[in-house]
Formats: structure tokens, C-alpha cells, sequence
């Protein structure tokens, strides 16, 4: 009865702690709760501003997001409408066919001897021009009915034909009848041939082709100057522009133009209103629609943002609440956690106002998979990937600077992935060069991100790109620097033991664990014995096996001060125990528990194995040395002890860490007692072990179950047959009688044995 109000009132005074309070659970979620709302609050409601129509402004105004600036939009509109060149389309005209007519013309009227020159020469006057003008007209009544030219063209087309038509001189008419068949015969293809050759460039003004005409007439065949004088004429007239002006098409690439101009925009933080400006009705018009004055503010945005924060901090409670890890019950271990979730939101804000400074994605370069890496190996994988999610849709919007939408799912994404690829890389750590290896992979999956997002995008400069991908690279590295800095504080200051620390104390070279192999020998190989058996049975149940070996590794390091009064010591030396009374025995026997804890202190051994070494006994009997004191008073007609005077002082054990390892412990040390174990003494001993401390309450402080310790003699039953498997004794190796000698030390060592189990803390 006495011992369960112990009981009871020791877990009364657990839970009364700081530690294990309710209100200061409370208070810790609502101090993450508001960092988030100062965090972010900027970013999400705009300032205000205490402004009067007509007065002039006292200070820079802001812009609480991204704003349309609709003059400037239209400014650059005008300027990339003004940049596009005069568009012009190439009309096909087969002026050859006009001249072809007109020479049809003169073989037929000079061949007429009835006509008078005369009346040639007035008959020219009036055909020549007329049948190049028919001819034009004829190809743009064509391009008129396919539809292949809009209807401005045609006219431009009509106007440019006409405006640049050519005058034949009036002298070169009246020579036109002297010319012969034979002239008329020579001059057809030089004056074809011409044609199709000045006509296959592009003419916007004939007149530039018809200077060619004398040169390209002079280097021809003919050789009489009449000939070649009224060919030049004739090639003249039929030269024709045939490139247009197409006004249409020149508005269409205009208004292309003025399409493809972004809109231009005044960006998150960038000055909206400079100092000193007066507040006309237009401009105090345009504040108060963007909700920037005192008297105008919208209340809204808050309300979003507190709504926001408050499923962000449920969402991180109930997955607290929910889980077994110690964080569910240990205020210590929350704090450390709203710690390192501040100082990477810290960090997070301190890039982002170097963000504003105009480096292009200086964002990239922040440790945001710090807090990710750090929870991996301080605390717990899975609240790690909760608490890499929560963080990702935080820092996408302390990055978002440039948009109109609250979130910049680009640096979401980014701290998604870089905060998946650090614990994917650390969880399995056992070095602390692991951090840095880790940090590597956060920057080389990091830059994949970065670069996929930029092709995808596919508009970024060449030197941005390069910025980006540059400081992708760093922030995994960076990530590493800070967390190898953090990680010997919040181990030290919190009392945290993580694998990495573990596997630095689990190294033989370690002061204490030389001592253990040097003055120790036996007590060495027996806590490595109990380090194999208690991180078996630890993984078995789901228990913190690492822990468990380091744990027993360091149990029985207070041994090192009375080594010899330990059998595993001894070798084939006396027994001192057999000189001096029981109750002296008990007192060097309970002695080395609290003799390690001091030597644990005395190194900076952290707690949970400190508390291994002082509570791997509990408070269980040393039932050799107390049936000897008994027999003892027997013999000397005194009173007998009391089983209390005989037992280890205790606590209990604490965890489930503790029990394994002082079940091993036992265990190990029983087992080794056997000569040749079989697989039902093995069993028989382990299960009579365990039910010995079950019955003698040994584990009611800890929250070991039933079926646990039913795994645990599993798991141990198998190890130790692993350990002390039998062997074959040869018949060479076994005399036929065993001499007196032989007889004698054998029951000497059942004798050893039997003191063991009892003297073996």
C-alpha cells in the first residue's frame, strides 16, 4: 500500500512540472501562433496611412502588393507601337505581258502602209499607255477578285501606279514608225528580258529603277541608237512599283505590338507614392481603393491571415497530439521545437528583405531546410515531413514580392523539396559528417528544382539563371553550416541525445569506455554483451535501440572504482565478498550505480544515459548477500535484517530504455552462468527474470506493456542463442574419467556461478 502512494505520488509530482503542464503547452503553440502572424503580416495586410485630401505626403508610400501601373503600361504600349516598321506587301506584276502587247502593237500599225505617220504617231500617243494601264489594271482586278489583298492595299496599290506612271517623251513617238520589222523583231526580248529583271526586285519607287534602264539598254545586243534610245523609253513606261505600303497590315503588327507589352507594375514594396507628393482627388481616389488609409482599411485581410495561422498551428497540435513521441507530453522537448521552427523563419526573413534589395532570387540561398533537418535528428522523421509542409506554404508567401497572388509556390516548392531531400539523407545519420553530406544532397536536389522551373519558364536572362542556380548550390551547404553550429547547443541546452551524439559516445576511444577496457575487462565485454542483447529487444518494441547500447555500454562505469569486488572481474583470483560481511558487500554492490552517475557527470554525459546507469537496478534486491546477512543473524541469535537494508536505492526505471537495459543486464549475466544453455533453460531463465521484476513492481514507472515484454523474451531468447549457441565436444577433447582436480574445480565454478547471479549488479 505504502509503495503505490509512492508510486502514485511521484507521478503527481512528474506531471505538476513545467514540463508536463497544460498552460504552458498552450502558451508555447500560441508563441508559434504569433511569430507566424508577425511573420507574415506584412506581407499579407497592407499598411495604412493617416492621409488628408490636399495635404502632402510625409513619408514614401508603399504598395501592399503588386499594382497595375496603367500610364506606364500605356506609355510603352504607344513606344512599342511606335518601334514597328512600316509594313509592305510584294504585289507579283508580270509587266513583260504589257510590253509584249506593245510591241504586238507596232509590228501591226508600222506593217499598215494606209496609215499616214501622222496617224501613227497620234495612235501611239493614245495605245502605248492606254495598254500598259489596261494591263495594271487587269492584275490588281485579278488580286481584287482572289481576295489575296485587302481592300487599303488595292487603293494604295491603284495610287502608287498611278502617281509614279511614266511619260513617254513626245519626240520618241514621232520616231516610233521609222523603226523596221526587223528593228521591232530585235528590240521585243531586250526590252522583255529588262523588265523581268528590274521587276523581280522590290520597287517602291520606280523612278530608282528606271536610272538602271540606260545601262542594262547599252550592255544589250542592239547596236542602232534609235533602237536603243526607244527601248529605254518603252521599258520605262512599263516599270511599275511593286512593293505597297499596307496600312492594315502595318496596324495589325502595331496593335500586335502594343498586345505583347506586359503590363507594367508597381511592385509589392516598391515606392507607390514618393515623400513630398500632394494627395490629389485622383491619387487620394486610388489609395482608398487599395485600402491603404486609416479610414478606409479593410479588416479583412486580417481575419484571412489569423484564420490561416490558426489551421497552420491546429494542423502542427493535432499531429502532436495524435503521435506517441515524447513531444506529446514534454514541454522541454516543444520549446526546442517552436525554437528551431523561429530561427528558421528568421532566416527566412532575413533573405527575404535582401530579396527587396533587387538580387534576383536571393531567396533561393535561404536555409529553409534547416528546421526540417534539425526536428530529423533532434526530435522525430515523420514531424519533420509535417513540419517541412507547414513551412513550405509559410515561406511562399515571406518570398512572394513580385505577384499579386498571396503565395510564390516557386519557393514553396523549393523549401518542399530541399526539406524532403535533408531528411531523407540525415534520418539514417551516424556521423557528423552526414550534415554535410546531407546538405550536398539538399543543393543538388535543390538545383534541379531550380533549373526545371526556369526551363519550364523558358524568359530568364542567362545572368539571372546563373544567380539562380548559384544560390540553389549554396543553400544546402548553408543549411549544413547552420545546423552543425545549432546541433551542439540545443544537445547540450535540451539535453537531447541524437544519433549523431551517440555514435561519438559509442566510440571506444572515449576516456570512459578506455577506463571500462583497461581496468575492467570483464565488466567491458559484459556491457557490450548487454549492449547487443538491450538494442535487440529495443527495436523489438519500437524503443530507441541506439540508445539502449550506449545506454549499457556506460551502466556499469562505476565499476571502474572497486573493480575486483565484481566476479566478471575476478578471473581465478579470491572473492573478496567472502571476507567481509553482507551488509559492507551490499554497500560496494549499490555503490557502483551511484559511482557511474557521478564519473557520467564528472564527463558531460548527457542525462537519458546517466539515468540508464542510476536506474537499470530500480530498486531490486540483492538476494545473495541478503539471504547470507539472514543466515548469518541466524547464527549469531540476532535479529534479522530487513529486506529494505538490501535493496539498490533506486528510482525505478523511468523509460523503457532503462528496463530493457537492466532486463539485459540480468539477463546476460544468468545466462552466462550456464555451462552448456540449452534453448529451454534459456528461456526458462528469461521469462523467470522478467516476471521476478514484473512481480516486484519494478516496472510500474514506465509505460512498458504485457505484450512488450513478451516480445522482449522473444527477441532475447533469440540473441542469446545466437550468443551462447552449444558446441561439439570432440571425443578427443573428453576423457573417459574426470580426475578429482577436475571434479573439485568444476564445483567451484557452479559455486562462482550461483554467487553471480546474485552479486552481478
Amino acid at each position: 500500500m505504502n509503495n503505490r502512494v509512492s508510486i502514485q505520488g511521484k507521478f503527481q509530482y512528474r506531471l505538476a512540472g513545467w514540463r508536463y503542464s497544460a498552460i504552458v503547452r498552450f502558451l508555447l503553440f500560441l508563441a508559434l501562433a504569433v511569430v507566424f502572424y508577425v511573420a507574415l503580416l506584412h506581407r499579407i495586410v497592407p499598411q495604412t496611412y493617416d492621409i488628408q485630401l490636399g495635404s502632402v505626403t510625409e513619408k514614401d508610400i508603399l504598395a501592399p502588393r503588386a499594382i497595375a501601373n496603367e500610364v506606364a503600361t500605356e506609355k510603352a504600349k504607344e513606344e512599342a507601337a511606335a518601334r514597328v516598321q512600316p509594313v509592305y506587301k510584294i504585289a507579283s506584276l508580270r509587266n513583260e505581258v504589257a510590253v509584249e502587247a506593245i510591241f504586238e502593237k507596232l509590228q501591226q500599225i508600222n506593217s499598215d502602209a494606209e496609215v499616214s505617220v501622222a496617224d501613227k504617231v497620234n495612235i501611239y500617243k493614245t495605245v502605248i499607255p492606254t495598254i500598259i494601264q489596261d494591263h495594271l489594271d487587269r492584275q490588281i482586278k485579278g488580286f481584287t477578285d482572289s481576295g489575296q489583298y485587302n481592300d487599303l492595299l488595292l487603293a494604295e496599290m491603284r495610287k502608287s501606279i498611278r502617281e509614279q506612271q511614266y511619260r513617254i517623251p513626245e519626240e520618241s513617238f514621232y520616231k516610233i514608225p521609222r523603226l523596221t520589222k526587223e528593228d521591232l523583231t530585235a528590240m521585243e526580248p531586250v526590252a522583255k528580258e529588262i523588265v523581268i529583271k528590274l521587276m523581280s526586285d522590290q520597287i517602291t519607287d520606280a523612278q530608282t529603277a528606271r536610272v538602271k534602264v540606260p545601262e542594262l539598254v547599252n550592255s544589250s545586243t542592239l547596236t542602232k541608237n534609235n533602237a536603243r534610245e526607244l527601248v529605254q523609253e518603252l521599258v520605262r513606261a512599263a516599270l511599275s512599283p511593286n512593293k505597297f505600303y499596307d496600312q492594315k497590315g502595318t496596324e495589325e503588327a502595331k496593335g500586335h505590338a502594343r498586345d505583347n507589352v506586359k503590363q507594367v507594375m508597381i511592385n509589392k514594396n516598391e515606392v507607390l507614392v514618393p515623400k513630398g507628393e500632394k494627395v490629389t482627388e485622383e491619387l487620394y481616389q486610388r489609395l482608398a481603393s487599395l485600402d491603404l488609409l486609416k479610414d478606409e482599411a479593410s479588416y479583412w485581410p486580417n481575419l484571412g491571415l489569423f484564420l490561416f495561422i490558426v489551421l497552420c498551428c491546429v494542423f502542427l497540435y493535432m499531429y502532436v497530439r495524435q503521435s506517441s513521441l515524447p513531444i506529446n507530453q514534454n514541454n522541454a522537448q516543444l520549446f526546442m521545437y517552436v525554437l528551431i521552427v523561429v530561427l528558421t523563419i528568421a532566416g527566412m526573413k532575413l533573405f527575404s528583405l535582401l530579396q527587396n534589395l533587387d538580387y534576383p532570387y536571393i531567396g533561393y540561398l535561404a536555409p529553409t531546410a534547416m528546421a526540417a533537418m534539425m526536428v530529423t535528428i533532434l526530435l522525430n522523421s515523420h514531424l519533420a515531413f509535417v513540419t517541412a509542409v507547414v513551412l513550405s506554404v509559410i515561406s511562399s508567401v515571406i518570398f512572394n514580392s513580385d505577384h499579386l497572388q498571396s503565395f510564390e509556390f516557386k519557393y514553396g516548392l523549393l523549401t518542399l523539396t530541399s526539406s524532403f531531400a535533408a531528411i531523407f539523407s540525415i534520418q539514417r545519420a551516424s556521423q557528423r559528417s552526414s550534415i554535410l553530406k546531407a546538405g550536398i544532397m539538399v543543393s543538388l536536389f535543390a538545383l534541379a528544382l531550380v533549373s526545371a522551373l526556369l526551363l519550364l519558364e523558358d524568359h530568364e536572362t542567362r545572368t539571372n539563371a546563373l544567380f539562380a542556380g548559384s544560390f540553389a548550390l549554396g543553400s544546402g551547404l548553408l543549411t549544413a553550416v547552420f545546423v552543425m553550429g545549432l546541433l551542439p547547443f540545443f544537445e547540450v541546452a535540451f539535453g537531447i541525445l541524437s544519433p549523431l551524439k551517440l555514435v561519438e559516445l559509442s566510440n571506444p576511444n572515449h576516456p570512459l569506455l578506455r577506463k571500462l577496457l583497461t581496468e575492467t575487462p570483464g565488466t567491458y565485454h559484459h556491457s557490450v554483451m548487454v549492449g547487443n542483447l538491450s538494442e535487440a529487444a529495443a527495436g523489438a518494441i519500437g524503443a530507441d535501440g541506439l540508445l539502449c547500447r550506449v545506454g549499457a555500454y556506460y551502466h556499469d562505469i562505476g565499476k571502474t572504482k572497486r573493480p575486483s569486488y565484481f566476479i566478471e572481474n575476478q578471473s581465478h583470483s579470491e572473492n573478496p565478498h567472502d571476507k567481509i560481511e553482507p551488509a559492507l558487500s551490499k554497500s560496494i554492490i549499490v555503490a557502483h550505480a551511484r559511482d557511474g552517475v557521478e564519473m557520467l557527470k564528472d564527463h558531460n554525459i548527457p542525462k537519458p544515459i546517466r539515468d540508464i546507469a542510476e536506474q537499470h537496478h530500480g530498486t531490486t534486491l540483492l538476494q545473495y548477500f541478503y539471504h547470507k546477512a539472514k543466515k548469518l543473524a541466524e547464527e549469531r541469535q540476532e535479529k534479522p535484517p530487513e529486506e529494505a537494508e538490501y535493496r539498490y536505492p533506486g528510482p525505478k526505471a523511468q523509460t523503457k530504455e532503462a528496463a530493457i537495459v537492466g532486463i539485459a543486464d540480468c539477463v546476460e549475466a544468468a545466462v552466462r552462468s550456464l555451462r552448456n544453455p540449452t534453448v529451454e533453460q534459456i528461456d526458462s531463465m528469461v521469462r523467470k527474470i522478467i516476471k521476478n521484476r514484473l512481480d516486484d513492481g519494478q516496472f510500474n514507472e514506465c509505460d512498458l506493456t504485457i505484450k512488450e515484454l513478451d516480445q522482449i523474451v522473444k527477441i532475447l531468447n533469440e540473441t542469446l542463442l545466437g550468443i551462447f549457441h552449444s558446441r561439439i565436444e570432440y571425443p578427443a577433447d573428453m576423457p573417459e574419467q574426470k580426475t578429482a582436480a577436475k571434479q573439485e574445480k568444476t564445483k567451484s565454478e557452479a559455486k562462482m556461478s550461483e554467487t553471480k547471479k546474485e552479486v552481478k549488479p
